[in-house]
């Protein structure tokens, strides 16, 4: 009897370009959700290729998780998808499990067979608590509906790209074996914009570049950073909600291609000491009616006065969400002054060590540059903190609260104390999901050495909530 499998959908990386820039323009030009869920389901059935759907969503930390529904089920019972929800940490309770997955039809991506099967499909998921309402720990679902109601309210489409820095390190499963092997070795040690042709830093980001146009990032450019062995692959702007999904897709890709070459991407903040840390820095405009409110070709800076109260009110609540922006042990070795480190609580137009930069703009492009973002944060509470706190929160009536003076904390425990204590946090989260949130890492941080020393040590990365498994952490 033949074991070979049936001959499942492989797309050519045209054609899924194609797909993935047709979808991203419906879902950019708000097509109703009902149209989108005829069309999307008409094409699953009609395509006899397609065997699964991969449908992801991210628990409260920002770990992306993954189910694979037999497309068959998925057309029939896409209403009723459950799950234990008591498995995801920082869901459920194991008495109160049961959670459904809602399909987000929009967030729908054709994928290359060759990184994630043939006949697969991705698409999003919004999870839903048991009465059927967005669940409140499921930030995305959060970061949607956040979005659409200032839409609806003010016309208003929130819009962001990250510039989203990693290491490259020779060997599969580099972070997990850390504690065993102590170290990261670089596979290129060229530095900033210099790589060989052809070297394996290259090459991975040569075909992660190719994944990512195959499924519609719409590149921008590419290259190796300060660090030996990091990278970063920039891409376009998109309404937020899309841009937080790409920065979780991103990852993947990323892990996906080193994995397959046969190395580890990491997106640990500070995973070597002694060279520049990675960032995810937060690009962010509102637009309203098609124009750019934070644009204003008499404004300081060119910023609208608009954009400048937006900025206040992040500088004021910086300390409230750091913990969102930097929510490892490790992200706390970036805030060093010594690297570029955007641990100045300020804001700045030359100044890459202030927290807010007010990069060179024009009509179009104009916009604030959060720096003091680490790339393992959860990408939609991000958006969702620094968006919230721009328009909706308070000024600190301090002189000078664009000026230098003011600092970020530099360990995490002293950002879970600002985090607690804030009734800022409270108000963007309530008191049950902000709760969770605190104890989770602080179960992180007391697995960890108090003081972080001048070395990387074993349990930061080992009780890394992008690192961890049931296995490495019951090793305590």
């Amino acid at each position: 009897m033949s074991t070979e499998l049936r001959n499942f959908l492989a797309l050519s990386y045209p054609e899924l370009e194609e797909l993935n820039l047709k979808a991203k323009e419906q879902r950019m030009k708000r097509v109703a959700p009902d149209k989108i869920q005829e069309e999307r389901l008409k094409y699953l059935t009609d395509q006899k290729g397609i065997k699964a759907v991969t449908v992801l969503f991210s628990d409260l930390e920002g770990r992306l998780h993954m189910l694979d529904y037999d497309k068959k089920f998925i057309t029939k019972s896409y209403d009723n998808l459950t799950f234990d929800g008591s498995s995801i940490r920082g869901f459920t309770a194991q008495r109160e499990s049961d959670l459904r997955l809602g399909i987000d039809w929009g967030a729908f991506y054709f994928a290359p067979a060759d990184f994630f099967g043939h006949g697969k499909v991705l698409v999003f998921g919004e999870v839903i608590d048991k009465g059927g309402s967005p669940y409140s720990a499921d930030m995305r679902g959060v970061l949607k509906g956040y979005a659409q109601g200032l839409y609806d309210k003010h016309g208003y489409t929130l819009n962001a790209a990250n510039e989203i820095e990693g290491f490259l390190f020779a060997g599969l499963d580099a972070e997990k074996l850390f504690p065993s092997t102590g170290h990261f070795e670089y596979v290129n040690t060229g530095g900033y914009y210099h790589s060989l042709p052809g070297d394996p830093l290259r090459s991975f980001i040569d075909t992660t570049a190719e994944v990512q146009r195959a499924m519609g990032f719409e590149n921008e450019k590419d290259h190796p950073e300060v660090a030996p062995s990091q990278f970063e692959i920039n891409y376009g702007y998109g309404e937020v909600v899309a841009a937080a999904d790409q920065i979780q897709l991103y990852k993947l890709i990323c892990r996906q291609v080193a994995t397959k070459q046969g190395m580890t991407a990491s997106f640990l903040p500070k995973p070597v000491v002694g060279v520049n840390g990675s960032g995810m820095h937060t690009n962010m405009s509102i637009s309203k009616e098609g124009k750019n409110i934070f644009w204003d070709p008499q404004g300081e800076e060119k910023l609208a006065s608009f954009g400048w109260e937006f900025v206040d009110r992040v500088l004021t609540h910086g300390n409230d969400i750091c913990l969102f922006l930097n929510s490892s042990v490790n992200a706390y070795r970036r805030l060093d002054p010594h690297y570029e480190a955007p641990n100045q609580l300020n804001a700045s137009a030359v100044n890459r060590g202030a927290m807010v930069r007010i990069p060179i703009g024009n009509e179009r492009s104009m916009r604030v540059e959060v720096r003091a973002v680490a790339p393992d944060s959860n990408p939609y509470l991000v958006m969702y903190s620094i968006f919230k706190s721009g328009l909706d929160g308070e000024t600190a009536k301090i002189p000078d609260l664009r000026s230098a003076g003011r600092y970020l904390p530099d360990n995490i425990y002293t950002a879970l104390e600002n985090f607690r204590n804030s009734t800022w946090v409270t108000k963007l989260l309530g008191e049950d999901v902000k709760g969770r949130y605190a104890d989770l890492k602080q179960a992180s941080a007391d697995r960890c050495p108090r003081l972080l020393g001048t070395s990387v040590k074993p349990s930061e990365v080992q009780f890394h909530h992008e690192v961890y498994n049931q296995f490495l952490w019951n090793q305590f």
